[in-house]
């Protein structure tokens, strides 16, 4: 593939213009990219090539292109992260990343996983999972936004210092750069600090990062790092960057599946740690060698600063101005850093207390309510509207958490959200209720 092809000619401006270098349909309003992402029709054309260059020669390319590739992606993902690259390897996901972290991890009696709650579901799960098999209790510090970061950080260094006067040690802390649901900046550099001064573990979950906000992994120094490129990067799925720092590298026995390296060119000279991720089991990796083309193509089109700005502004101002419409606000504290990311969240006109008791009244079980509303809204958002919008129901709350991005404006959101107006009196007329879920 050619310096030319990534090179986006006549260059659209951010917003309408620049959804025809994607392959969204035309029709789609995509105001969901934070979940799994897309990638520009310029990419895709790079990443067939390497499914064709692997058919044509399976054997040679897998033992030696594919280590090189991975390697050239491995330094283009460090320049990005401003990291040493011998941290630095790829895996599909941020889940499987978690899942490696802590399932090479010993654990003793008295040692705590803790956490924030709310907490990505499948990194939730995983810490059950580990204390289920382990000797390792998961413990968690539960509390809804919004919220001050500085609260946050206290709220932690608390919970550490309380359980070393208990004779325990909380040995691996997990935290986000940007939550999922609800899509919010968390203070990750000062609890990765706290975790350097109290002796814990960081397991920094940034499965909303590259791509997204800047990050400087070599000053931010996090124990563990893991962050999906295919999100915010704009690579085909699926693929994560994850940082494992030297000092802890040793801690690391297996890779997940355990599998073992391939023999390579004699030219590939990276660590033990490293080649194990070259080839783990037989699976897809030609994602994983699309990184730096989505580098290049972003750097045509403005580059990852002007990227981001546009992004998170975007976000912002999509949020409140969706908060007009419906009559409610953005989730955000005092000091507006948990909209200081490319994710915003609005609350929906709706009282849980009105909506559960119609609900009720008519035969549901009032712990199914909350769910059900966020599931019909969905399903009606995609079949009636062709678009999607993460809705969900946080602090007694429904909510919709946009995501900006550069084929996208503001009239989208705007759009977006009068949908939702609609769709508020809806539920509000007990249409979620009927066993049908009329559309």
């Amino acid at each position: 593939m050619t310096s030319d092809t990534l090179t986006v000619r006549n260059k659209p401006q951010f917003g309408r213009q620049m959804k025809k270098e994607f392959l969204l349909a035309e029709r789609f309003q995509n105001l969901n990219h934070g979940s799994f992402g897309t990638h520009p029709r310029a990419i895709q054309s790079v990443w067939r090539g390497f499914q064709d260059e692997l058919e044509a020669r399976p054997d040679y390319f897998i033992r030696w292109t594919s280590p090189r590739l991975m390697d050239e992606s491995r330094a283009a993902a460090a320049k990005l992260l401003k990291a040493d690259v011998n941290t630095l390897v790829l895996v599909p996901n941020a889940t499987m990343g978690v899942n490696t972290i802590l399932r090479n991890l010993e654990f003793q009696p008295g040692d705590k996983i803790l956490y924030f709650e709310p907490i990505y579901p499948a990194c939730g799960n995983t810490v059950e999972y580990i204390a289920s098999t382990t000797p390792a209790e998961g413990l968690k510090i539960e509390f809804s936004y919004p919220v001050e970061d500085d609260w946050l950080v206290d709220a932690f260094r608390k919970v550490v210092k309380k359980e070393k006067e208990r004779g325990n040690r909380v040995k691996i802390a997990i935290f986000d750069t940007v939550g999922s649901m609800p899509g919010v900046r968390m203070p990750f550099e000062e609890l990765t600090k706290a975790c350097h001064d109290l002796g814990v573990l960081s397991l920094v979950d940034a499965a909303h990062c590259i791509g997204a906000i800047e990050v400087d992994l070599k000053k931010l120094d996090p124990d563990f790092f893991v962050t999906n490129v295919h999100k915010w990067l704009m690579i085909p799925r699926a693929c994560a960057v994850l940082h494992v720092a030297l000092r802890n590298q040793a801690l690391h026995r297996s890779t997940l599946p355990t599998s073992r390296p391939l023999p390579t060119s004699l030219h590939i000279t990276n660590s033990e740690w490293v080649n194990a991720f070259h080839f783990v089991g037989t699976q897809d990796y030609t994602p994983y060698y699309c990184i730096p083309a989505a580098v290049k193509w972003r750097e045509s089109i403005g580059g990852e600063k002007a990227i981001m700005s546009y992004c998170e502004n975007l976000a912002k101002d999509a949020g409140k101005a969706a908060a007009e419409i419906l009559g409610t606000e953005i989730m955000d504290n005092s000091t507006e850093t948990m909209t200081k990311c490319p994710m915003s969240n609005t609350r929906l006109p709706l009282s849980y207390e009105e909506i559960s008791a119609l609900a009720v009244a008519r035969g549901m079980e009032k712990e199914k309510v909350a769910i059900t509303v966020v599931y019909w809204i969905s399903q009606v958002l995609v079949d009636k509207y062709d678009t999607f919008m993460a809705i969900l129901f946080h602090g007694g709350s429904w909510w919709v958490r946009w995501s900006g991005q550069i084929y996208l404006e503001l009239a989208d959101f705007e759009w977006g959200a009068n949908v939702l107006k609609e769709l508020c009196v809806r539920v509000q007329k007990g249409d979620f209720i009927a066993p049908s879920s009329k559309l």
